[in-house]
Formats: structure tokens, C-alpha cells, sequence
């Protein structure tokens, strides 16, 4: 198997891991702070020296592959939730490839490395700041994408920062996954080479 397609996997799996955090929070309020980090820290490595650089934390990145397994398999796992954000991710990302916002991109993600000498990336001010660079970046592109879920959770601010930053997080990796070559057709063509590389790395 190449290793591109293993490292265009590994992105892939980035994007849907940040996902399920996103359906996560919105229907419990919450999510667990160590998957919360490892999506978070995607955003921060911008100079990676592989893809496996962006995602360190491997056990977080399992919940991305079996998402893909869910997703891409024959099985009756499939979400329609997941699907719909993941279109939304990959139109946006779209956009902001065919723009002029990544130069203001990377200065906000620098902003945050500054940031990061005095608190943890889950820091609540520090998820703020990824929310906003979210709100004020990203969500301006396109149609925003409709978060669905327990409308308790929904309107605490806390709760949307949360949200707004892992969308960031699986922005992130989208820019790599298409980077590293990713296109939707792939999806259809590539199925099965996928499915295989998401199997055999969960059992890592």
C-alpha cells in the first residue's frame, strides 16, 4: 500500500475524529479532554515532518478509523449526521483553498502558540481563540454548518466555543487530506484501498 494513501488516511481519520467530537458535544455537552487536546494540537502543527507529526496522539485518532470503517463499509453504521458535516468541512475547505485567507490563517495560529506558553490548549480561553479564528476565517466562506443536538447544550457558550474549535480542528485536516492529494472521488474509487488502511490501523 503506498504511503501516501496511508498518510492521506490518517488525515481523512483527523477530519472525522474532530466530527465525532462535534456530535459528541452537541448531544451530551461535553467530551473527553485528552481527544479534545490531540484535535486541538492538530491545528498548532503547521510545519509538520510527516502527517503522523499532526496527529501524535494515535489512540485519539482510532475513533477517526473506525468512523471510516463505519462510513466507507458495507456495514449499517452509516451516519447521515457525520456525512452531512463532513460535506460541509469539505465545501468550506474548498473555499478557503481558492481564497487569500490562509496568510491571516497562519498569524492567528501563531497567535495561539504565544498564547500556549501560559495555558493548556484546552484552557477555556485558549478554545475560545480557535473558536474565534473558526468564526472569523472559516464560517464566512459558506453556509454555515447546522449543528444538531440537545438545544440545552447548544446555547452555552462554552459548548459552542467547544464545537467551533473542533470544526477548525477538522478543517485542519482536511487542508492535509487534500493536500496530501485527497479528493471526494476517492471516496467512491478508492473505497476499499481505504477501508483496508482503516482497518489495519486500528488494530495498531
Amino acid at each position: 500500500m503506498s504511503d501516501l494513501l496511508d498518510e492521506r488516511t490518517m488525515a481523512f481519520a483527523g477530519i472525522l475524529q474532530a466530527i465525532a467530537q462535534v456530535q459528541h458535544i452537541a448531544r451530551h455537552g461535553n467530551t473527553d479532554k485528552d481527544s479534545l487536546a490531540a484535535s486541538l494540537n492538530t491545528v498548532i502543527v503547521t510545519n509538520p515532518d510527516s502527517t503522523s507529526d499532526v496527529y501524535a496522539d494515535k489512540v485519539a485518532l482510532n475513533k477517526g478509523y473506525q468512523l471510516i470503517v463505519n462510513q466507507l463499509g458495507d456495514s449499517k453504521d452509516k451516519d447521515v449526521e457525520v456525512t452531512r458535516y463532513l460535506v460541509g468541512i469539505l465545501a468550506l475547505e474548498r473555499k478557503l483553498s481558492r481564497g487569500n485567507a490562509m496568510g491571516i490563517l497562519a498569524e492567528r495560529i501563531n497567535q495561539i502558540h504565544r498564547q500556549l506558553h501560559h495555558f493548556a490548549i484546552t484552557d477555556e480561553q485558549v478554545v475560545a481563540n480557535f473558536a474565534g479564528i473558526y468564526s472569523d476565517i472559516i464560517s464566512s466562506l459558506g453556509p454555515k454548518i447546522q449543528i444538531s443536538g440537545n438545544p440545552e447544550y447548544l446555547k452555552q457558550t462554552q459548548v459552542q466555543e467547544k464545537i467551533r474549535a473542533l470544526l477548525l480542528s477538522a478543517m485542519r485536516s482536511a487542508v492535509l487530506w487534500r493536500q496530501l492529494g485527497g479528493k471526494r472521488r476517492h471516496l467512491v474509487f478508492a473505497r476499499k484501498s481505504i477501508l483496508d488502511i482503516a482497518n489495519k490501523s486500528l488494530t495498531l
